[in-house]
């Protein structure tokens, strides 16, 4: 029987009961069977929707690759896959075809789909997933197709299930990883610009120049208005909302100097701004961080930052920052120090911390539902696996202290790696794992392969034969740690025969697909949703200057801009051996840990994240800027005058420091002497929200405790006092019409807006 006619049977007709000793999968093979397996009591407690992809075998920049693969081009993505749901009864449903999406056919052209990415609505009713339609029809064309948000709902009966394109999203750019989010809109990662300006796409990494997608974003259906929830110059990946009502996301953290600009054969150069019309610059000059190779005769190490770390942001994009401020502290196992003639500063080992089990990055969160706070990733290598490796666990609820932390290998920690062809994979290399999922009734599954090197194509352009063959399967636990057991799906799972230009060359290809993105349908109570109180030191400092906080961020939002606070920057985490934490304000507060030598630091200087190097030569450079850190200039921004560096602010004697700065923008900064020489860098880019109220107590936030043994400091930050006076100054006429009162609604009145 043909494949197309048993797509016809099974997903147009009658739902037919499928069970593993005989009966066929998703209309696509007449011996792929199709009953669950493996679960801890023997049974599906509920649905499992999942999808099915194209096994790509190349791992740079495709669509299971660790990054870059947001892009729906066929050569990164191929055609012929599906979304798929299987019920406890055995019964699968290919959703897509039977809601008319895909072409049955052997050859993809113009009416091909992929899909990934589902995501369960609370209701159990519902999922949102993306999907690119069309292909090539003939060989050499090139086509560009997006990736779009689509949504299923009646997925309690394959009879029942609609598909629905969301409405009024942007088209001509990448949607991927598509949640709800519990304030009603829908957070998605996108690749769109950071303000949408064409001429800037596709925004390039920090590492390898590579296309990368730009953020979290948000839209509103109903209205079609999309926010920048966090702008990350490397990218964002798989964000989830979690029971706490937190958006938590893995986030390439990638803040180095630009290595293309040191080799010439990659022709980099820089624009004079982000204008479409703007002037080309000579030279490379970058100002911040760090060279990433120590100059000779300098003090200061070499700076290299390249991993993938948990993150959080509530709904409306504030408050973001690494899970529980969970940093290299805990999980990383080196990193050295910033200077080298400080014996106070040591480069980093984990010495006798809570957490004994090393981690470099972490992919693919899914929370336990059986514990909250509870998280199951993958950590993975950045290249050959497509982003496959181990299986972590960590318990990081709100209120969990980071340096308390310990992580979890689930599966064996030599899972990780890739052994080199030609050597015999070791007895506890059970293969590599992707994506877990643990069930309602505490059951672990995830995506596997039992191939333990690194990801090739064992065949050729045209007739390709992966290497990895991801399948969903039930995990089972072996003396200390989990491997692979029962596939989700008996026999060799979903086989297509699929034909399609890639688009040079047609490519031919007949076996089983990949099974990813295996989420389980079901109901849940919606998570809260979250917001941000202005805490009381900062409140204190507002009510005595008579400025309504209110209204305050009323004008930050019109213009573009949030306020960032410190209460003594002087303070340190504990734990941070590696940067200076022997700080003084001259002729203020000081905090030490050790005797030795004591830093002077009186401004914080700020930079901006500006999308100005090029690559691929000035004649015909190639589409597209990479983020460089620039002094802030962002023209809304008005200060309070200071003596110090350009983009900076004064630090107050009580170690405190206020500053108004770029909204939808990724910034960092610095701290540095009197003379404006750097003493701390911040290793981060981070997005603030117009009109948030940010404040971060220390420098370096603490997890227990700072270097002299103290708490979180509480004091009433004098900066804020000096800002807001400023302020007021600037603003005075205004300040008195109705604002005093605390009328927020007078004060905008006044200003015509």
């Amino acid at each position: 029987m043909s494949t197309s006619r048993w797509t016809k049977l099974v997903c147009l007709a009658t739902p037919l009961i499928l069970f593993a000793a005989s009966s066929s999968a998703s209309g696509f093979s007449a011996d792929a069977g199709s009953a669950p397996g493996g679960t801890v009591d023997g049974s599906l407690p509920h649905p499992i929707l999942f999808v099915t992809q194209f096994p790509i075998a190349n791992d740079f920049a495709t669509i299971g690759s660790t990054f870059g693969n947001h892009i729906a081009r066929i050569s990164r993505v191929g055609r012929g896959g599906d979304l798929h749901v299987l019920y406890p009864s055995g019964e699968l449903c290919n959703v897509t075809r039977r809601n008319g999406y895909g072409d049955a056919g052997v050859f993809q052209g113009a009416d091909a789909i992929a899909v990934r990415d589902p995501h369960v609505h609370w209701d159990g009713t519902r999922a949102l997933f993306s999907m690119a339609i069309g292909g090539p029809t003939q060989q050499f064309e090139v086509t560009e197709e997006y990736w779009q948000i689509y949504e299923v709902t009646g997925l309690g009966a394959c009879a029942t299930t609609a598909i629905t394109k969301i409405a009024n999203q942007p088209e001509d750019f990448n949607l991927i990883t598509p949640i709800y989010s519990p304030d009603g809109r829908i957070v998605f990662t996108s690749d769109r610009p950071r303000d949408g300006r064409r001429h800037l796409y596709p925004q390039h990494d920090e590492y390898e120049s590579t296309a990368t997608n730009t953020g979290l974003w948000s839209l509103d259906p109903k209205t079609g208005i999309i926010d920048l929830l966090n702008h990350s110059p490397s990218g964002v990946f798989s964000p989830i909302v979690d029971s706490f009502g937190r958006i938590v996301f893995t986030r390439w953290d990638h803040l180095q100097r630009d290595q293309q600009a040191e080799n010439s054969s990659f022709e980099t150069f820089t624009w004079a701004s982000e204008e479409a019309d703007a002037a080309i610059v000579n030279g490379f000059e970058e100002i911040f961080p760090e060279p990433r190779l120590a100059e000779a005769g300098s003090n200061v190490n070499g700076l290299r930052i390249n991993h993938f770390f948990p993150w959080m942001i509530h709904p409306d994009g504030t408050e973001e920052e690494t899970l529980n401020h969970i940093g290299r502290h805990e999980l990383h196992d080196y990193f050295a120090r910033s200077f080298t003639d400080d014996p106070n500063l040591t480069d980093f080992n984990p010495g006798g911390r809570v957490n004994p089990n090393s981690v470099l990055n972490v992919f693919q969160l899914a929370e336990d539902p059986t514990q909250a706070g509870t998280y199951y990733a993958v950590d993975a290598p950045e290249f050959e696996t497509h982003a496959s490796g181990r299986i972590i666990r960590m318990s990081l609820p709100p209120g969990q202290a980071p340096d308390q932390i310990e992580v979890a290998y689930i599966t064996h920690p030599d899972t990780d790696g890739v052994v080199p062809d030609g050597d015999p994979p070791p007895a506890t290399h059970t293969g590599h794992y992707r994506e877990p999922l643990v069930l309602s009734n505490g059951g672990l599954y995830s995506v596997h392969t039992a191939e333990t090197r690194g990801a090739d194509n064992e065949g050729t352009r045209a007739a390709p034969q992966p290497r990895y063959d991801f399948r969903i399967k039930a995990l089972a636990q072996n003396g200390t740690y989990f491997e692979a057991d029962t596939p989700l799906l008996s026999g060799p799972g979903v086989v297509r025969e699929l034909q399609y230009y890639d688009p040079d060359v047609l490519v031919s290809y007949n076996g089983p697909m990949w099974e990813l993105s295996p989420v389980e349908v079901r109901s849940r109570p919606q998570p809260p949703i979250l917001t941000s109180t202005l805490a009381s030191p900062e409140a204190q400092i507002f009510a005595e200057e008579g400025v309504d906080a209110g209204a305050f961020r009323n004008y930050l939002e019109q213009r573009e801009l949030a306020l960032v606070v410190s209460r003594d920057v002087t303070t340190r985490d504990a734990l941070d051996r590696q940067q200076p934490f022997n700080v003084r304000i001259p002729g203020g507060t000081q905090t030490t840990g050790a005797g030795g030598i004591l830093y002077d630091s009186l401004y914080m200087q700020f930079f901006q994240a500006d999308q100005i190097r090029g690559i691929g030569g000035t004649a015909d450079p190639a589409p597209g800027r990479r983020v460089i850190a620039q002094i802030m200039h962002d023209p809304a921004v008005v200060n309070p005058p200071t003596a110090g560096p350009a983009g900076s602010v004064t630090l107050a004697p009580d170690g405190s420091m206020a500053a108004m700065v770029p909204a939808h923008r990724a910034m960092t900064w610095q701290m540095t002497d009197p003379a404006g020489e750097p003493v701390i860098r911040e290793r981060y880019w981070l997005t603030f929200q117009p009109g948030e109220i940010r404040v971060c107590a220390s420098c370096h936030g603490l997890s227990t405790e700072d270097q002299a043994g103290q708490g979180v400091p509480t004091n009433p930050p004098e900066a804020l006092r000096q800002l807001l006076q400023f302020w007021k100054a600037q603003n005075g006429d205004i300040f008195m019409d109705g604002f005093e009162s605390g009328d927020a609604s007078a004060w905008s009145a006044s200003f015509g807006e």
